[in-house]
């Protein structure tokens, strides 16, 4: 066996982000143009609000008792987002690492895990903060089960196309019965609902249900939302100088690269417990 000394220096080895996270095709992805926006942003919610069946009291009164003869009139409520910020930062010695490699180790670090940090930051910090559970008293359901109640619960409170939050070490299990099906030409997975679900490597580290509970072992926690908004500010490397970036006093080169996101969705959020041990 070759000593180390003898060994060569190559390139790493590049790496991807899973493709279906929260940075995939079922989120809106916009960059900002206004950085206001990174601060957290506001807005009155949209398709929450019921759209009623009007009974007109002239017709069929005697066949409809009780039926409302006043229409409904329904006030938004506003809903927010606030920002996360994920970062990668990169260390060596200045005496083998140059600045310009410092920066770009620590900028390929945040492409390749930054999409990780955001959903263990959404999850944690909205999903599991805000969700209404739905698992029954007796436990954990079965995949299918579980996918069902949410989709219902989304259905019955928002009715359009939402978003499935599933984490990775789950998924294998949404194609047992069919649960999700992805399309041949390459698009992100959906039910037959047709609600797109986003699995997430983040969703997994987390694992935890409303309150931030970790989950027993043997199960999985899956939410639902409404679709989904993702604002991203720019990618920022600090120091953005060679000099700033050694510390002097043990001659160490360490270099920042963050970027503030802002994770938005709207009108309902619920939970489930799942096994992932198929039955």
């Amino acid at each position: 066996m070759a000593s180390a000394g003898m060994r060569r220096r190559v390139e790493a080895i590049p790496g991807r982000p899973l493709p279906y996270g929260i940075l995939g095709g079922c989120t809106d992805v916009v960059d900002v143009t206004d950085e206001h926006e990174l601060l957290g942003v506001e807005w009155l919610a949209l398709g929450c609000c019921p759209v009623n069946v009007w009974n007109d009291p002239c017709v069929g009164a005697d066949e409809s008792p009780g039926a409302s003869t006043t229409k409904e009139f329904c006030r938004p409520v506003p809903e927010h987002a606030d920002p996360i910020t994920v970062y990668a930062g990169a260390e060596c010695s200045a005496m083998g690492w140059s600045y310009q490699e410092a920066r770009a180790h620590a900028e390929a670090s945040l492409e390749l895990g930054e999409q990780e940090a955001v959903e263990l930051g959404f999850w944690t910090n909205y999903l599991a903060m805000t969700a209404e559970d739905l698992t029954p008293a007796a436990g954990p359901v079965n995949i299918a089960q579980g996918v069902s109640a949410l989709e219902g619960c989304l259905a019955e409170q928002y009715g359009g196309v939402g978003t499935l939050h599933v984490p990775a070490g789950a998924a294998a299990l949404l194609g047992c019965c069919n649960v999700v099906q992805r399309d041949p030409g390459g698009g992100s997975p959906t039910t037959l609902a047709g609600n797109c679900a986003v699995i997430g490597a983040g969703y997994s580290t987390a694992n935890t249900g409303p309150g931030n509970i970790p989950a027993a072992p043997g199960t999985a926690w899956l939410y639902i939302t409404g679709p989904v908004v993702v604002r991203r500010g720019p990618a920022m490397t600090i120091p953005d100088t060679p000099g700033p970036s050694i510390n002097i006093r043990n001659n160490d080169r360490r270099v920042l690269v963050e970027r503030t996101y802002v994770v938005a969705t709207t009108c309902t959020v619920c939970a489930i417990n799942v096994s992932v041990c198929p039955s």
